[in-house]
């Protein structure tokens, strides 16, 4: 899975928002500004984040967004999902049950992507930005010391361009 730079700048602006809300909306040029992301394309994501119910909007002078509920209760694979990004690790299409083959069977790695993409869900599900905003990342899953070499196999991998999906 290569998360692409919609899902990510829809998670750092939820952040933001979360971070800064008080009782007036937020203009998206304060959130463009602050997280280095061009206003055009945070628009086109905002318009998809108010769709799926999770920021509300305002017009007018001291108009902007909000979020629709406490940051408590959005996951951050909400915000991906609404995004419109698909958390999956195969080259399968979703919902489909052929495989990733010419042939249409799955490849023998296919069990395998499929769990990390699981675990991938699971991890996103299970933080919310209040989580984030509050630095609770690292409290709800600690590092684990001994990951650290396959950490830095990955950022090899990725500095390479090398793809681990099957």
């Amino acid at each position: 899975m290569i998360l692409s730079t919609k899902g990510r700048y829809a998670v750092m602006a939820m952040v933001d928002l979360a971070a800064h809300q008080q009782d007036k909306p937020i203009g998206l040029a304060a959130i463009a500004d602050r997280q280095e992301i061009p206003l055009a394309y945070l628009e086109q994501i905002f318009a998809k984040l108010k769709r799926a119910g999770l920021v509300q909007s305002s017009r007018g002078p001291g108009g902007g967004y909000k979020l629709a509920c406490p940051a408590t209760e959005i996951p951050v694979v909400s915000i991906i999902a609404a995004s419109e990004e698909a958390i999956k690790m195969t080259r399968c299409a979703e919902h489909s049950h052929a495989g990733c083959m010419a042939d249409k069977t799955r490849c023998m790695t296919h069990d395998l992507w499929e769990g990390l993409g699981q675990q991938i869900y699971g991890y996103l599900r299970d933080i919310t930005l209040d989580d984030i905003v509050a630095r609770r990342i690292r409290d709800k899953f600690p590092r684990d010391p001994q990951a650290q070499p396959h950490a830095t196999l990955f950022a090899q991998l990725a500095e390479q361009g090398t793809s681990l999906a099957g």
